[in-house]
Protein backbone atom coordinates (compact mmCIF):
# COMPACT_ATOMS: atom_id res chain seq x y z
CA UNK A 1 0.00 0.00 0.00
CA UNK A 2 1.28 3.59 -1.51
CA UNK A 3 1.96 5.92 1.87
CA UNK A 4 1.75 9.57 1.50
CA UNK A 5 4.31 10.97 3.23
CA UNK A 6 2.82 14.65 3.48
CA UNK A 7 -0.63 13.47 4.76
CA UNK A 8 1.25 11.24 7.42
CA UNK A 9 3.26 13.94 8.45
CA UNK A 10 0.21 16.01 8.97
CA UNK A 11 -1.85 13.58 10.81
CA UNK A 12 1.09 12.83 13.13
CA UNK A 13 1.21 16.37 13.90
CA UNK A 14 -2.05 16.65 14.94
CA UNK A 15 -2.29 13.88 17.02
CA UNK A 16 0.65 15.04 18.87
CA UNK A 17 -1.11 17.97 19.40
CA UNK A 18 -4.40 16.73 20.51
CA UNK A 19 -2.90 14.08 22.79
CA UNK A 20 -1.51 16.97 24.79
CA UNK A 21 -4.48 20.00 24.03
CA UNK A 22 -7.77 20.01 26.13
CA UNK A 23 -11.50 19.10 24.54
CA UNK A 24 -12.52 22.17 22.69
CA UNK A 25 -8.91 23.40 21.62
CA UNK A 26 -9.23 24.76 18.49
CA UNK A 27 -6.63 23.24 15.58
CA UNK A 28 -4.54 25.28 12.92
CA UNK A 29 -6.71 26.37 10.56
CA UNK A 30 -6.44 25.00 7.20
CA UNK A 31 -4.12 27.51 5.30
CA UNK A 32 -1.90 27.45 8.44
CA UNK A 33 -1.28 23.82 8.26
CA UNK A 34 -0.54 24.14 4.46
CA UNK A 35 2.20 26.90 4.87
CA UNK A 36 3.78 25.02 8.02
CA UNK A 37 3.91 21.64 6.00
CA UNK A 38 4.10 22.67 2.33
CA UNK A 39 1.06 20.76 1.31
CA UNK A 40 -2.39 21.21 -0.95
CA UNK A 41 -5.39 21.97 0.68
CA UNK A 42 -6.72 18.61 -0.16
CA UNK A 43 -3.92 16.87 1.74
CA UNK A 44 -5.31 19.21 5.24
CA UNK A 45 -8.79 18.38 4.37
CA UNK A 46 -7.78 14.48 4.17
CA UNK A 47 -5.91 14.96 7.39
CA UNK A 48 -8.91 16.22 9.45
CA UNK A 49 -11.41 13.50 7.70
CA UNK A 50 -8.99 10.74 9.03
CA UNK A 51 -8.81 12.39 12.47
CA UNK A 52 -13.09 13.11 12.31
CA UNK A 53 -13.69 9.62 11.31
CA UNK A 54 -11.31 8.44 14.26
CA UNK A 55 -13.82 11.02 17.11
CA UNK A 56 -10.68 12.56 17.71
CA UNK A 57 -11.83 16.27 16.44
CA UNK A 58 -14.79 17.77 15.13
CA UNK A 59 -15.55 20.28 12.40
CA UNK A 60 -17.50 23.35 13.76
CA UNK A 61 -18.84 25.24 10.77
CA UNK A 62 -18.14 29.24 10.96
CA UNK A 63 -16.00 28.49 13.96
CA UNK A 64 -12.87 25.86 12.93
CA UNK A 65 -11.80 22.53 13.90
CA UNK A 66 -11.84 21.24 17.41
CA UNK A 67 -10.39 18.75 19.46
CA UNK A 68 -13.47 16.66 20.67
CA UNK A 69 -15.16 17.17 23.68
CA UNK A 70 -15.59 13.80 25.72
CA UNK A 71 -18.54 12.24 28.11
CA UNK A 72 -17.92 12.96 31.62
CA UNK A 73 -16.69 9.74 33.16
CA UNK A 74 -13.90 7.54 34.05
CA UNK A 75 -10.08 9.05 33.20
CA UNK A 76 -9.74 5.89 30.83
CA UNK A 77 -7.40 6.67 28.04
CA UNK A 78 -9.07 5.16 24.56
CA UNK A 79 -6.81 4.40 21.72
CA UNK A 80 -8.50 3.74 17.84
CA UNK A 81 -5.73 4.04 16.23
CA UNK A 82 -5.46 0.36 15.44
CA UNK A 83 -8.69 0.97 13.25
CA UNK A 84 -6.54 3.05 10.82
CA UNK A 85 -4.58 -0.44 10.13
CA UNK A 86 -7.55 -2.94 10.04
CA UNK A 87 -9.53 -0.95 7.64
CA UNK A 88 -6.67 0.03 5.22
CA UNK A 89 -6.77 2.95 2.73
CA UNK A 90 -9.79 4.79 2.70
CA UNK A 91 -11.39 4.39 -0.45
CA UNK A 92 -13.15 7.73 -0.84
CA UNK A 93 -12.02 11.07 0.20
CA UNK A 94 -14.84 11.74 2.74
CA UNK A 95 -13.33 15.04 3.95
CA UNK A 96 -15.00 17.55 1.18
CA UNK A 97 -18.22 14.96 0.44
CA UNK A 98 -18.37 15.20 4.50
CA UNK A 99 -18.51 18.88 4.39
CA UNK A 100 -20.82 19.45 1.91
CA UNK A 101 -23.45 17.61 3.86
CA UNK A 102 -22.80 19.43 6.60
CA UNK A 103 -25.62 21.71 7.56
CA UNK A 104 -24.47 25.27 8.13
CA UNK A 105 -25.54 27.55 11.13
CA UNK A 106 -29.22 28.82 10.75
CA UNK A 107 -28.00 32.54 11.37
CA UNK A 108 -25.10 32.14 8.29
CA UNK A 109 -25.27 33.71 4.72
CA UNK A 110 -25.85 30.12 2.96
CA UNK A 111 -24.38 30.22 -0.68
CA UNK A 112 -23.51 26.41 -0.63
CA UNK A 113 -26.97 24.52 -0.73
CA UNK A 114 -27.88 21.72 -3.00
CA UNK A 115 -31.73 22.00 -2.68
CA UNK A 116 -34.41 24.76 -3.21
CA UNK A 117 -34.36 26.70 0.62
CA UNK A 118 -37.81 26.05 2.63
CA UNK A 119 -39.93 29.12 0.74
CA UNK A 120 -39.69 27.53 -2.34
CA UNK A 121 -39.83 23.95 -1.66
CA UNK A 122 -43.26 21.73 -2.35
CA UNK A 123 -44.19 21.89 1.39
CA UNK A 124 -47.71 22.24 1.57
CA UNK A 125 -48.23 19.60 -1.70
CA UNK A 126 -45.83 17.19 0.61
CA UNK A 127 -48.05 17.55 3.92
CA UNK A 128 -50.89 16.75 1.99
CA UNK A 129 -49.85 14.21 0.06
CA UNK A 130 -48.17 12.36 2.95
CA UNK A 131 -50.79 12.56 5.34
CA UNK A 132 -53.12 10.79 2.71
CA UNK A 133 -50.19 8.28 1.80
CA UNK A 134 -49.93 7.40 5.92
CA UNK A 135 -53.74 6.19 6.15
CA UNK A 136 -52.82 3.40 3.27
CA UNK A 137 -52.99 0.18 5.27
CA UNK A 138 -51.30 -2.01 2.16
CA UNK A 139 -48.35 0.78 2.17
CA UNK A 140 -46.75 0.00 4.43
CA UNK A 141 -46.52 -3.77 3.54
CA UNK A 142 -43.51 -5.29 1.61
CA UNK A 143 -43.28 -3.75 -1.27
CA UNK A 144 -42.09 -5.05 -4.91
CA UNK A 145 -38.25 -4.11 -5.70
CA UNK A 146 -39.02 -2.20 -8.76
CA UNK A 147 -41.70 0.15 -6.58
CA UNK A 148 -45.01 1.10 -7.56
CA UNK A 149 -46.38 0.19 -10.88
CA UNK A 150 -48.32 3.68 -11.11
CA UNK A 151 -44.92 5.59 -9.93
CA UNK A 152 -42.94 3.75 -12.26
CA UNK A 153 -45.41 4.25 -14.93
CA UNK A 154 -45.04 8.13 -14.26
CA UNK A 155 -41.34 8.33 -14.32
CA UNK A 156 -41.13 6.66 -17.84
CA UNK A 157 -43.97 8.83 -19.11
CA UNK A 158 -41.80 12.38 -17.77
CA UNK A 159 -38.81 11.25 -20.15
CA UNK A 160 -40.70 12.84 -23.36
CA UNK A 161 -40.97 9.76 -25.22
CA UNK A 162 -42.57 6.59 -24.55
CA UNK A 163 -40.57 4.23 -26.64
CA UNK A 164 -37.63 4.76 -24.67
CA UNK A 165 -38.94 2.82 -21.51
CA UNK A 166 -41.46 1.36 -20.22
CA UNK A 167 -42.70 1.42 -16.22
CA UNK A 168 -41.00 -2.17 -16.72
CA UNK A 169 -37.80 -0.50 -17.34
CA UNK A 170 -38.65 1.68 -14.33
CA UNK A 171 -36.58 0.80 -10.41
CA UNK A 172 -37.59 3.49 -7.77
CA UNK A 173 -34.47 4.38 -5.23
CA UNK A 174 -34.11 6.55 -2.04
CA UNK A 175 -33.16 9.43 -3.63
CA UNK A 176 -30.47 10.43 -6.63
CA UNK A 177 -27.17 9.57 -4.64
CA UNK A 178 -28.82 5.91 -3.84
CA UNK A 179 -29.29 5.49 -7.62
CA UNK A 180 -26.41 6.49 -8.53
CA UNK A 181 -24.75 4.15 -5.78
CA UNK A 182 -26.52 1.57 -7.24
CA UNK A 183 -26.07 1.54 -11.04
CA UNK A 184 -22.00 1.98 -10.08
CA UNK A 185 -22.43 -1.38 -8.14
CA UNK A 186 -24.22 -2.80 -10.79
CA UNK A 187 -22.08 -1.69 -13.95
CA UNK A 188 -18.86 -1.38 -12.93
CA UNK A 189 -16.42 -4.37 -11.28
CA UNK A 190 -14.20 -2.72 -8.23
CA UNK A 191 -11.21 -2.01 -9.62
CA UNK A 192 -12.31 -0.68 -13.14
CA UNK A 193 -12.26 2.54 -14.67
CA UNK A 194 -15.08 5.01 -14.92
CA UNK A 195 -15.46 7.70 -17.19
CA UNK A 196 -16.78 11.41 -15.43
CA UNK A 197 -16.90 14.56 -17.18
CA UNK A 198 -14.68 17.49 -15.45
CA UNK A 199 -15.52 18.91 -13.07
CA UNK A 200 -18.33 17.04 -12.45
CA UNK A 201 -21.09 16.49 -9.25
CA UNK A 202 -18.81 15.62 -6.01
CA UNK A 203 -21.46 12.94 -5.08
CA UNK A 204 -20.95 10.95 -8.05
CA UNK A 205 -16.98 10.68 -7.34
CA UNK A 206 -17.55 9.88 -4.04
CA UNK A 207 -19.88 6.97 -4.99
CA UNK A 208 -17.24 5.83 -7.60
CA UNK A 209 -14.15 5.98 -4.91
CA UNK A 210 -16.27 3.95 -2.24
CA UNK A 211 -16.97 1.18 -5.07
CA UNK A 212 -13.65 1.14 -5.13
CA UNK A 213 -13.28 2.40 -8.95
CA UNK A 214 -10.85 4.13 -10.71
CA UNK A 215 -12.11 7.81 -11.98
CA UNK A 216 -11.32 8.81 -15.16
CA UNK A 217 -11.59 13.29 -16.02
CA UNK A 218 -12.67 13.75 -19.72
CA UNK A 219 -12.07 17.29 -20.01
CA UNK A 220 -15.45 19.88 -20.89
CA UNK A 221 -15.76 23.53 -22.53
CA UNK A 222 -19.10 25.63 -22.59
CA UNK A 223 -20.69 22.91 -25.00
CA UNK A 224 -20.30 19.80 -22.80
CA UNK A 225 -17.58 17.21 -23.10
CA UNK A 226 -15.12 17.05 -25.72
CA UNK A 227 -16.22 14.45 -27.71
CA UNK A 228 -12.61 13.65 -29.42
CA UNK A 229 -11.20 13.08 -25.84
CA UNK A 230 -14.03 10.96 -24.81
CA UNK A 231 -12.87 8.59 -27.65
CA UNK A 232 -9.75 8.65 -26.31
CA UNK A 233 -10.21 7.96 -23.21
CA UNK A 234 -12.47 4.60 -23.55
CA UNK A 235 -9.71 3.57 -26.24
CA UNK A 236 -6.67 3.96 -23.73
CA UNK A 237 -8.10 3.00 -20.36
CA UNK A 238 -10.90 0.01 -21.64
CA UNK A 239 -13.81 1.89 -19.77
CA UNK A 240 -17.22 0.62 -20.75
CA UNK A 241 -19.07 3.34 -18.35
CA UNK A 242 -19.34 7.28 -18.52
CA UNK A 243 -21.31 9.13 -16.14
CA UNK A 244 -22.12 12.66 -17.45
CA UNK A 245 -24.78 15.49 -16.37
CA UNK A 246 -25.39 16.49 -20.48
CA UNK A 247 -28.15 19.26 -18.63
CA UNK A 248 -27.17 21.74 -16.43
CA UNK A 249 -24.00 20.09 -15.50
CA UNK A 250 -23.66 20.34 -11.53
CA UNK A 251 -21.48 22.56 -10.41
CA UNK A 252 -20.89 24.51 -14.49
CA UNK A 253 -24.63 24.76 -15.93
CA UNK A 254 -22.86 23.40 -18.54
CA UNK A 255 -25.68 22.28 -21.56
CA UNK A 256 -24.10 19.80 -23.78
CA UNK A 257 -25.04 20.35 -27.14
CA UNK A 258 -27.72 18.83 -30.01
CA UNK A 259 -24.24 17.85 -31.64
CA UNK A 260 -22.33 16.71 -29.06
CA UNK A 261 -25.29 14.67 -27.68
CA UNK A 262 -25.14 12.86 -31.34
CA UNK A 263 -20.96 12.58 -31.33
CA UNK A 264 -21.52 10.78 -27.59
CA UNK A 265 -23.94 8.40 -28.35
CA UNK A 266 -22.36 7.27 -30.92
CA UNK A 267 -19.07 7.33 -29.34
CA UNK A 268 -20.76 5.17 -26.78
CA UNK A 269 -21.97 2.59 -29.07
CA UNK A 270 -18.82 1.84 -30.80
CA UNK A 271 -17.10 1.44 -27.33
CA UNK A 272 -19.95 -0.87 -26.43
CA UNK A 273 -20.21 1.01 -23.75
CA UNK A 274 -22.95 2.75 -21.28
CA UNK A 275 -24.00 6.44 -19.88
CA UNK A 276 -25.03 6.88 -17.18
CA UNK A 277 -27.23 9.73 -17.42
CA UNK A 278 -28.16 11.70 -14.40
CA UNK A 279 -30.71 14.40 -15.23
CA UNK A 280 -31.10 16.10 -11.82
CA UNK A 281 -31.99 19.23 -12.59
CA UNK A 282 -34.75 18.50 -15.31
CA UNK A 283 -36.99 20.25 -13.62
CA UNK A 284 -35.52 23.74 -12.78
CA UNK A 285 -35.45 24.60 -16.70
CA UNK A 286 -35.39 28.46 -16.32
CA UNK A 287 -35.95 29.11 -20.30
CA UNK A 288 -38.18 26.38 -21.22
CA UNK A 289 -34.98 25.23 -23.92
CA UNK A 290 -33.36 22.56 -22.59
CA UNK A 291 -32.90 19.42 -25.09
CA UNK A 292 -34.62 16.08 -24.81
CA UNK A 293 -32.95 13.62 -22.64
CA UNK A 294 -29.87 11.99 -24.22
CA UNK A 295 -31.50 8.96 -23.18
CA UNK A 296 -34.60 9.40 -25.97
CA UNK A 297 -31.77 9.11 -28.91
CA UNK A 298 -30.91 5.93 -28.03
CA UNK A 299 -32.19 2.76 -29.32
CA UNK A 300 -29.81 -0.16 -28.20
CA UNK A 301 -29.67 0.01 -24.18
CA UNK A 302 -26.53 2.25 -23.98
CA UNK A 303 -28.04 5.04 -21.90
CA UNK A 304 -28.83 4.08 -18.45
CA UNK A 305 -30.77 7.02 -16.76
CA UNK A 306 -31.68 8.65 -13.52
CA UNK A 307 -34.06 11.58 -12.59
CA UNK A 308 -35.06 12.22 -8.96
CA UNK A 309 -37.84 14.88 -7.10
CA UNK A 310 -35.71 15.96 -4.35
CA UNK A 311 -34.15 18.87 -6.32
CA UNK A 312 -37.76 20.15 -7.38
CA UNK A 313 -39.99 19.14 -4.85
CA UNK A 314 -37.93 19.06 -1.50
CA UNK A 315 -34.53 17.42 -0.05
CA UNK A 316 -36.49 14.91 2.45
CA UNK A 317 -38.42 13.47 -0.90
CA UNK A 318 -35.78 10.90 -1.51
CA UNK A 319 -37.46 9.25 -4.43
CA UNK A 320 -35.61 8.64 -7.53
CA UNK A 321 -35.77 6.08 -10.58
CA UNK A 322 -33.16 4.66 -12.55
CA UNK A 323 -34.39 3.15 -16.16
CA UNK A 324 -32.16 0.95 -17.89
CA UNK A 325 -32.88 -2.32 -20.62
CA UNK A 326 -31.38 -5.59 -20.92
CA UNK A 327 -28.75 -7.41 -18.78
CA UNK A 328 -28.13 -3.69 -17.37
CA UNK A 329 -31.99 -3.79 -16.06
CA UNK A 330 -31.46 -7.34 -14.34
CA UNK A 331 -28.17 -6.21 -12.19
CA UNK A 332 -29.73 -3.15 -11.13
CA UNK A 333 -32.28 -5.09 -10.00
CA UNK A 334 -30.12 -7.22 -7.73
CA UNK A 335 -27.92 -4.17 -6.60
CA UNK A 336 -31.04 -1.94 -5.65
CA UNK A 337 -32.34 -5.00 -3.77
CA UNK A 338 -28.81 -5.47 -1.69
CA UNK A 339 -28.83 -1.90 -1.12
CA UNK A 340 -31.78 -1.64 0.89
CA UNK A 341 -34.75 -3.67 -0.11
CA UNK A 342 -36.99 -1.05 -0.90
CA UNK A 343 -38.62 1.89 -0.96
CA UNK A 344 -41.17 3.05 1.49
CA UNK A 345 -44.35 2.62 0.43
CA UNK A 346 -45.89 5.92 1.97
CA UNK A 347 -43.31 7.69 0.61
CA UNK A 348 -44.00 6.44 -3.12
CA UNK A 349 -47.35 7.46 -2.68
CA UNK A 350 -46.91 10.83 -1.54
CA UNK A 351 -44.34 11.45 -4.26
CA UNK A 352 -46.93 9.98 -6.82
CA UNK A 353 -49.57 12.21 -5.34
CA UNK A 354 -47.62 15.72 -5.58
CA UNK A 355 -46.69 15.22 -8.97
CA UNK A 356 -49.91 14.45 -10.37
CA UNK A 357 -51.64 17.32 -8.36
CA UNK A 358 -52.72 20.15 -10.72
CA UNK A 359 -50.70 22.08 -8.23
CA UNK A 360 -47.38 20.25 -9.08
CA UNK A 361 -46.52 22.35 -12.61
CA UNK A 362 -47.90 25.50 -10.23
CA UNK A 363 -45.03 24.49 -7.85
CA UNK A 364 -42.53 24.06 -10.74
CA UNK A 365 -43.44 27.19 -12.54
CA UNK A 366 -42.90 29.39 -9.60
CA UNK A 367 -40.20 27.97 -8.00
CA UNK A 368 -38.24 28.27 -11.46
CA UNK A 369 -39.27 32.04 -11.59
CA UNK A 370 -37.97 32.52 -8.15
CA UNK A 371 -34.40 31.12 -9.07
CA UNK A 372 -34.15 33.12 -11.99
CA UNK A 373 -34.83 36.17 -10.34
CA UNK A 374 -32.45 35.42 -7.72
CA UNK A 375 -30.11 34.38 -10.07
CA UNK A 376 -30.15 37.27 -11.84
CA UNK A 377 -30.02 39.49 -8.30
CA UNK A 378 -26.65 37.22 -7.63
CA UNK A 379 -25.33 37.54 -10.55
CA UNK A 380 -25.69 41.61 -10.84
CA UNK A 381 -24.10 41.58 -7.03
CA UNK A 382 -21.21 39.80 -8.25
CA UNK A 383 -20.69 42.30 -11.25
CA UNK A 384 -20.84 45.03 -9.36
CA UNK A 385 -18.79 43.99 -6.69
CA UNK A 386 -16.67 41.58 -7.59
CA UNK A 387 -15.84 43.05 -11.32
CA UNK A 388 -13.66 41.23 -13.19
CA UNK A 389 -11.72 39.51 -10.48
CA UNK A 390 -14.12 36.96 -10.98
CA UNK A 391 -16.22 35.25 -14.58
CA UNK A 392 -18.78 33.08 -15.10
CA UNK A 393 -21.16 31.98 -17.43
CA UNK A 394 -24.73 32.68 -16.33
CA UNK A 395 -26.58 29.58 -16.25
CA UNK A 396 -29.54 28.35 -18.05
CA UNK A 397 -31.08 25.80 -15.48
CA UNK A 398 -30.50 24.36 -12.31
CA UNK A 399 -29.62 26.79 -9.29
CA UNK A 400 -25.04 27.09 -9.16
CA UNK A 401 -23.29 29.90 -10.05
CA UNK A 402 -19.28 28.31 -11.07
CA UNK A 403 -16.57 31.27 -10.23
CA UNK A 404 -13.30 30.98 -11.83
CA UNK A 405 -11.32 32.79 -9.52
CA UNK A 406 -7.67 34.58 -10.26
CA UNK A 407 -5.26 30.99 -10.24
CA UNK A 408 -3.30 32.37 -7.26
CA UNK A 409 -6.49 32.52 -4.89
CA UNK A 410 -6.77 29.12 -3.27
CA UNK A 411 -10.48 28.57 -3.37
CA UNK A 412 -10.22 25.58 -0.58
CA UNK A 413 -8.46 28.45 1.88
CA UNK A 414 -10.84 31.01 0.65
CA UNK A 415 -13.76 29.02 1.68
CA UNK A 416 -12.63 27.91 5.15
CA UNK A 417 -11.98 31.97 5.39
CA UNK A 418 -15.15 32.58 4.55
CA UNK A 419 -16.64 30.07 6.87
CA UNK A 420 -15.03 31.84 9.58
CA UNK A 421 -16.85 34.74 8.62
CA UNK A 422 -20.22 33.12 8.28
CA UNK A 423 -20.12 33.01 4.58
CA UNK A 424 -20.57 29.43 3.22
CA UNK A 425 -19.24 28.42 0.15
CA UNK A 426 -18.32 25.38 -1.86
CA UNK A 427 -14.84 25.25 -2.88
CA UNK A 428 -14.53 23.98 -6.48
CA UNK A 429 -11.54 21.35 -5.74
CA UNK A 430 -14.55 18.51 -4.31
CA UNK A 431 -16.09 18.67 -7.96
CA UNK A 432 -12.77 17.66 -9.75
CA UNK A 433 -11.87 13.80 -9.24
CA UNK A 434 -8.00 14.94 -10.05
CA UNK A 435 -5.71 18.11 -10.46
CA UNK A 436 -8.22 21.21 -11.29
CA UNK A 437 -7.46 23.17 -14.07
CA UNK A 438 -7.83 26.70 -11.71
CA UNK A 439 -9.59 27.87 -8.75
CA UNK A 440 -13.45 27.95 -8.92
CA UNK A 441 -15.98 28.37 -6.27
CA UNK A 442 -19.56 27.23 -6.58
CA UNK A 443 -22.26 29.69 -5.57
CA UNK A 444 -26.29 28.92 -4.81
CA UNK A 445 -28.18 31.13 -6.09
CA UNK A 446 -31.69 29.28 -4.43
CA UNK A 447 -31.40 31.84 -1.15
CA UNK A 448 -32.56 34.68 -0.06
CA UNK A 449 -32.04 37.90 -1.78
CA UNK A 450 -30.30 39.91 0.60
CA UNK A 451 -28.60 36.57 1.42
CA UNK A 452 -27.17 36.30 -1.78
CA UNK A 453 -26.32 40.41 -2.13
CA UNK A 454 -24.76 40.55 1.39
CA UNK A 455 -22.76 37.17 0.47
CA UNK A 456 -21.85 38.62 -3.13
CA UNK A 457 -20.41 42.02 -1.20
CA UNK A 458 -18.69 39.68 1.61
CA UNK A 459 -17.05 37.90 -0.71
CA UNK A 460 -15.97 40.10 -3.30
CA UNK A 461 -14.21 41.91 -0.82
CA UNK A 462 -12.57 38.94 0.49
CA UNK A 463 -10.85 38.54 -3.22
CA UNK A 464 -9.94 41.60 -3.75
CA UNK A 465 -8.18 41.89 0.04
CA UNK A 466 -6.04 38.74 -1.78
CA UNK A 467 -5.09 40.05 -5.10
Amino acid sequence: MKVDNRLLAVTQSLRREIASAKPGLRLPSVRSLMKEFHVSPATVERAFAQLVSEGLIEPRPGQGTFVRETPAGPSEVVDLSWQSVALGAAREDGGFFEASLTLPPADGLILNMGYLPPDLQASGLLAHALRRAAGGVDLWDRLPIEGLQSLRAWFSREIGNGAVFSPHDVIICNGGQAAITATLRALVPPGRPILVETPTYTGAISAARAAGLEVIPVAMDENGVRPELLEDAFQQTGARVFYSQPTFSNPSGVVTSIERRAAVLDIAAEARAFIIEDDWARDLDLTGNAPAPLATGDRHGHVVYIRSLAKSAAPGLRVAAVMARGAALARLKVARASQDFFVAGPLQAAALAVVSAPGWKRHLKAACAALIERRDILVGALREEAGDCVTFQVPTGGMHLWLRLPDHVCDVALAADMARNGVFISAGRAWFPADPEGSFLRLTFAGHPTTLVEGAKRLSQAIKHKL
